[in-house]
């Protein structure tokens, strides 16, 4: 490995001698220890997204299960989206307050309760808080990752570690839906709730061994800084103000739904006023919005914003149509879903070292383009289809994912300053999950709009050509909104040969 060691910030010499701290660890493992670090948060990480995506293959299960409605039913992907969103921002304050250990520990218990008790609830009620409880702990996870990279990597390296990261991390939606979808067919729909069990006691064991317990920097967790309770609060209603509007715009009266959606629009206005003041107080925001005065990560975050509308809705969308409307089993919707999730993780490698020397603006246009295309595609696939034609679109798709993933967060934050490092991927992952969390909602609102203009529903297996074309108009909708963000992501960084600034 060429070039001097990596490590975040030297930590003061008085930590050196305490057991886990990052001196500690680093004197023990030596250089190896931030792929260490990577590798053991990667096993956490893998755990939470199978968590989000693998329960998409048995929400017809799940509404059959408890009679409920297909924008009902919707909720078990959208409650997990809404709680990893409004928690993503805590994650610097967290990590400052108690620490790497002690914060990613912490996330992996909430998580596999969550799962646990999803698996064993009776009602859809329980189901519901369960998938609540994932979605805080996913939130909370998800950016932790990135900020070791930042940290703890040399910029020549950090296209090498995000792709290995990213290929890690993305084998469990590629892997995850076949397993859940054949779960579901052999054991039912609670046996998916289970599957992050044996991740969770892994990552966790893991974690006391090569995870410090000092915070961003090297230095040890302090008291003295209070969490932004006031901008959480914000956040959080704006966030499900904004959901439960849209989905109101398609059942709700028309008054309750402009109202929930004028909510979020002034929640999200005062938060923005808040951190203002926050900053202007000398307090800590809770969003430093310092980083959108750094124009390719302010391009970056837009792209973020309807990329993930894009992504994540189809994420939902996907095994819904695949059951619906082409009448697929579970466990094939798993095995159609399998070839392209290896794909995405060889394009990853791939790609990942590209992101070295090639400019960020040229990969994410360029995974843009292929998403939109495979979307557009699916206008192709009627009832007589093959198989083979899901497949092919699938892996276009999955391409185009390869080239956007290691590259977007990369061209976003090369540049920033050093005291934003931490900040700065809890905010682009915040808009993301943001843009994903109203694209599931979208989705749902979108097919049930076209669904009734055609005349037909979900379950009218009389008009099954109707509902094909119902399902073909959201996604070119979808591939209309990548085509998008080819516009924003013109401005990203250049290559990651760039450094932080100083």
């Amino acid at each position: 490995m060429s070039g001097p060691p990596a490590s975040p910030e030297t930590p003061p010499s008085t930590l050196a001698g305490a057991p886990g701290t990052l001196e500690a660890l680093r004197a023990r493992h030596g250089e190896r220890l931030r792929w260490l670090m990577l590798m053991a948060v990667m096993v956490g990480t893998i755990a939470s997204i199978m968590s989000s995506t693998v329960v998409n293959v048995a929400i017809p299960a799940l509404a059959h299960q408890f009679h409920l409605p297909q924008s009902m039913a919707q909720w078990v992907s959208s409650g997990f989206m809404v709680a990893s969103t409004v928690t993503m921002l805590t994650t610097p304050w967290l990590l400052g307050r108690f620490g790497y250990r002690r914060t990613y520990v912490g996330c992996m218990w909430l998580l596999m309760a969550g799962g646990i008790l999803g698996g064993l609830a009776q009602n859809f009620p329980l189901v519901l808080v369960a998938r609540v409880a994932e979605g805080l702990a996913a939130g909370v996870l998800q950016p932790i990752p990135a900020i070791i990279i930042m940290r703890a990597f040399q910029p020549h390296e950090q296209g090498r570690a995000i792709s290995l990261f990213t290929v890690g991390v993305i084998l469990a939606p590629a892997v995850g839906p076949s397993i859940g979808g054949l779960l579901v067919d052999w054991f039912g729909w609670r046996s998916i709730f289970f599957m992050v069990v044996p991740f969770c006691l892994a990552s966790m064991w893991l974690a006391r061994r090569y995870v410090p317990i000092t915070g961003p920097g090297g230095v040890m967790a302090s008291a003295s800084e209070r969490l932004d309770w006031g901008g959480l609060a914000l956040g959080t209603v704006g966030t499900l103000s904004l959901l439960d509007g849209l989905v109101s715009l398609r059942e709700g009266p028309p008054m309750r739904a402009w109202g929930l959606l004028t909510l979020a629009l002034v929640c999200f206005a005062a938060f923005i006023g808040w951190q203002r003041r926050r900053a202007r107080l000398g307090q800590a925001p809770l969003m430093d919005l310092r980083l959108f005065a750094w124009r390719p990560f302010a391009m970056g975050s837009l792209v973020a914003l309807i990329y993930g509308t894009a992504l994540f809705g189809s994420t939902y969308l996907l095994p819904v149509y695949m059951q619906m409307a082409l009448g697929l089993s579970a466990s094939s919707v798993g095995s159609v879903l399998l070839p392209s999730g290896l794909v995405l993780a060889a394009a990853i490698a791939i790609v990942g070292r590209w992101a070295d020397t090639t400019p960020a603006s040229w990969l994410v246009n360029m995974g843009l383009a292929l998403l939109a295309l495979s979307f557009a595609l699916m206008v192709l696939i009627d009832l007589r289809s093959g198989l083979w034609m899901l497949i092919t679109f699938s892996i276009v798709g999955r391409i185009g994912l390869g080239f956007i993933l290691p590259s977007l967060n990369l061209g976003a934050m090369r540049g920033l300053d050093k005291d934003l490092l931490t900040q700065g991927p809890s905010a682009i992952n915040f808009i993301r999950m943001l843009g994903g969390a109203a694209g599931v909602s979208l989705c749902g609102i979108a097919l049930e709009w076209r669904l009734s203009a055609h005349g037909t529903t979900l379950t009218d297996n009389a008009h099954a050509a109707a509902r094909l074309a119902a399902f073909d108009e959201v996604f070119l909708m979808l591939a209309a909104l990548c085509a998008l963000a080819m516009l924003a992501a013109r401005h990203l960084g250049g290559h990651s040969r760039l450094t932080p600034r100083d």
